[in-house]
């Protein structure tokens, strides 16, 4: 007869879930919310502020297909980052880093928004580069190098 031990989380581990689930949570929304901003764009460019001597001038219904494709692409990561995918970490840095590029050319045209989803961004980067896969298959937080 065989007896199993149950596999013991550590607290490393438990944190480790926790900042994955929430750096997904985090790109869920800003995916979903980049897709509706892209809509606006795309749809009716008159809801947007515009700036005329702004150094970095774009078309605002381009932007709507950027911000289109960048939510769209964030949302199906996310699903990956629920999944605990290590190809999803990667690209969510990625995904997270081109949207704070593109949220900071936009600054002009809504720049209160701009600025939540590149402090959401940077909130989804840090979450993603904080844990590390073990050799188990589980995610344990980062040590610290002081």
């Amino acid at each position: 007869m065989t007896t199993t031990h149950p596999h013991r989380v550590t607290a490393k581990q438990q944190w480790a879930e926790g900042l994955t689930v929430f750096a997904a949570v985090l790109l869920t929304i800003m995916g979903v919310l980049d897709i509706c901003r892209g809509i606006m764009a795309i749809v009716q460019d008159e809801v947007f502020v515009t700036t005329p001597d702004y150094v970095f001038a774009f078309d605002l219904t381009g932007w709507g297909w950027v911000h289109l494709v960048l939510g769209a692409v964030a949302v199906v990561i996310a699903l990956g980052l629920f999944r605990t995918a290590t190809w999803a970490r990667v690209t969510g840095i990625v995904v997270a880093s081109l949207v704070i590029i593109a949220n900071f050319l936009s600054l002009p045209y809504f720049p209160v928004w701009s600025l939540v989803m590149i402090a959401f961004s940077g909130f989804v980067i840090w979450a993603l580069c904080v844990v590390r896969r073990d050799d188990t298959g589980l995610y344990e937080r980062a040590p610290r190098d002081l």
